[in-house]
């Protein structure tokens, strides 16, 4: 009830404070009501409704160390650092004691990349604070900053032990130990945690998280069970426990589970995609695909929904449907590497062959630097007459594969193709070196040049 008064209070202050802002009329405000009208701003990202409530609580309580705090904290958002820096100073001076004088020097410092002497500032503050969880949280960031897990993993604990409710503690935790490969340990101080607060969902949750990645996943699921036991309505364990069913191939009980996060809260294009998945693994086509729209029309931006229907239809040798939807895809985010992948293999596999050339063209301009795509690329491009532009792209492909036997077996057949035969045989020879039994690439997709006498002689050399 006193959080609820107190909370009434702040609406009112801030009520009556734009009140007189639309009024021009001024009136008082005591410094802990101006405190309460700036946090609310800071909140709530409002920084120049802050800088204005500040302005005025400063004009009505000139010496108010707080509202220069606020202050402090506003000129580092704005990275005015030497102005905080200065106004810290003063403050220093007049209550050297004040554990948000250090934590707000500490931040300047933070952002100064001086994560060490942050630290030695924040542990000063403990010693004058008497809410250590927060500044041991604090320090727990900045050797998060530094990636000193294990301390940061610590300072983390500190904070958990003086407040058991501070979740963000607990994820922070975890993940130290998952950066640091320790999931043993996790589960071991995740059990001692419970043993303390045994009806902690979040806890339970993350010891189920654990055992998933250990791909234990009997004692995963009955984590899962008891964080629902915990909490009926945690949405995370039933989306958890799904993902442990469809790798138990229990894939009923997993849809049951997806879709009692559906009845929870609104639909999700994660809980729809796992059940389209799992009813594709039961083979109900039809529901599959039902809830792979679904997806894409909860989530239009979510690649793995546009990717599930289209590999769907892939598998279904279904090409021309793929292309309808890797296209509508394309038009959503021409920017995604996964769609022109998809776009080129399936324009090929339809001897769209100009198009699936610009599919692998647009999958290298975007980063997709993979094999794959170089080899594919060439062997389109020599198909449609453009030698040249083939040699181009092998010769780009070196860069990345220079020891590669596939690419040089190409850039060999197409020279001698050209009858440019100094290079051919470069090309060739370095092939062979690098791996004689790959000249069955060659024989493949070269057959004329493979059939040619001093082709035979320079593998014969190398047998």
């Amino acid at each position: 009830m006193k959080f609820n008064h107190e909370e009434e209070e702040n609406n009112f202050s801030i009520t009556r404070y734009e009140s007189m802002l639309r009024s021009n009329d001024v009136k008082f405000f005591d410094s802990d009501e101006f405190e309460s009208i700036i946090h609310h701003y800071l909140e709530n990202g409002k920084i120049a409704k802050a800088k204005k409530a500040i302005s005025l609580g400063l004009s009505q309580h000139p010496t108010s160390v707080n509202l220069k705090l606020l202050q402090v904290e506003v000129l580092v958002f704005e990275d005015r650092l030497d102005k905080a820096d200065n106004l810290l100073a003063q403050l220093h001076a007049i209550e050297p004691e004040n554990e948000e004088i250090y934590i707000q020097k500490a931040n300047i410092l933070s952002k100064q990349n001086e994560h060490t002497k942050a630290i030695e500032l924040l542990s000063m503050a403990l010693s004058y604070t008497e809410d250590v969880s927060d500044v041991y949280s604090l320090i727990g960031m900045e050797y998060l900053f530094m990636d000193d897990f294990e301390n940061a993993k610590i300072n983390f604990m500190r904070c958990l032990e003086s407040d058991n409710q501070d979740y963000s503690a607990l994820y922070n935790i975890i993940y130290c130990f998952d950066f640091l490969e320790q999931h043993e340990e996790a589960i071991e101080y995740l059990n001692l945690f419970l043993n303390k607060n045994p009806y902690c969902e979040v806890a339970w949750h993350q010891v189920g998280k654990q055992y998933f990645d250990l791909k234990e996943y009997e004692k995963a699921l009955a984590a899962y069970d008891f964080a629902i036991i915990s909490d009926e309505y945690f949405i995370g364990a039933y989306l958890e426990k799904g993902k442990v069913l469809e790798k138990l191939k229990r894939y009923n009980e997993a849809i049951e589970n997806y879709r009692i996060t559906l009845e929870l809260d609104d639909p999700t294009s994660f809980a729809l995609l796992r059940i389209g998945k799992c009813f594709e693994k039961l083979g109900n086509d039809d529901l599959a695909i039902q809830h792979y729209s679904k997806t894409v029309h909860e989530d239009p931006l979510l690649d793995k929904g546009w990717i599930a229907i289209t590999d769907f239809y892939m598998r279904k040798r279904n090409y021309q449907k793929a292309l309808y939807y890797i296209n509508k895809a394309i038009n959503i985010d021409g920017e995604n590497v996964l769609y022109w992948k998809r776009y080129a293999k399936i324009n090929n596999r339809l001897a769209f062959f100009e198009e699936a050339e610009r599919g692998y063209r647009k999958a290298l301009e975007l980063g997709n630097y993979e094999l794959e795509t170089w080899l594919n690329r060439s062997d389109i491009l020599r198909f449609l007459g453009e030698s040249n532009a083939a040699i181009q792209n092998l010769q780009q492909a070196i860069e990345f594969y220079p020891e590669n036997a596939e690419v040089q077996y190409r850039l060999a057949g197409i020279y001698y193709e050209k009858q440019d035969y100094e290079k051919g045989e470069h090309h060739i020879r370095r092939a062979l070196k690098e791996d004689y039994e790959y000249h069955i690439v060659l024989e493949e997709l070269f057959e004329k040049v493979f059939n040619l006498s001093l082709v035979q002689n320079i593998i014969a050399q190398y047998k």
